[in-house]
């Protein structure tokens, strides 16, 4: 007769759980950060696409300390986005590396070490990105709402009488001024001087 098959004991079962685990553990990483990829790439498309709804088509409309607020944020933007690609790559591919003979370890430790270093990249990776939005989304805020550059103030002297005011339009021999006062016409024909102003004296 034979007796009961041996059982095992509970010990082994759990080692070999946790190298199953530790096999496991790279793939799953990798997989996520390849998900993870996909899905913020789409999500940047998507901000991407936002950014182009009607607005102040480019900073050249915007006061001089804005504008370069923008291009500031842009920069940062773009640095942002740059170091996101890259450690969501890292966390996706992995780095190309030949292991020495002289240091050669189990297989399960050197995945299980690659995977905390994927899993590491993958966080930078998806900090960096949500920077990277953020910054995007704030760049395009202030080009919309920033204050606008003031127009150009021009001094007329014309009949002896010294005119200041914002050029609205020039045509037919004439000149549209904005003032003070309100809107100016002012024959060109009669003028005798003009200049640029930096102020207009207050209504």
């Amino acid at each position: 007769m034979t007796g009961p098959a041996p059982t095992r004991r509970p010990g082994r079962q759990n080692a070999q759980a946790l190298q199953r685990l530790y096999r496991e553990e790279l793939p799953r990483v990798r997989t996520a950060a390849l998900a993870w990829r996909n899905g913020l790439g789409a999500l940047l498309a998507g901000v991407l696409g936002f950014s182009l709804v009607k607005g102040r088509a480019d900073i050249s409309g915007l006061a001089s300390p804005w504008a370069v607020l923008v291009g500031v944020l842009l920069l940062a933007s773009l640095l942002a986005g740059a170091y996101a690609a890259m450690r969501l790559l890292r966390a996706a591919h992995g780095l190309p590396e030949v292991v020495e003979r002289a240091v050669v370890r189990s297989r399960i430790a050197a995945d299980h070490d690659e995977a905390v270093r994927a899993q590491r990249a993958l966080r930078d990776g998806i900090g960096a990105f949500a920077a990277c939005s953020a910054l995007l989304i704030a760049a395009v805020a202030v080009t919309w709402y920033g204050p606008a550059k003031e127009a150009q103030r021009v001094r007329v002297v014309v009949t002896g009488e010294t005119v200041c005011g914002t050029v609205v339009r020039v045509g037919a021999g004439t000149l549209v001024l904005k003032t003070p006062h309100g809107e100016r016409t002012i024959d060109l024909n009669a003028v005798s001087g003009l200049s640029p102003a930096d102020a207009c004296p207050p209504a």
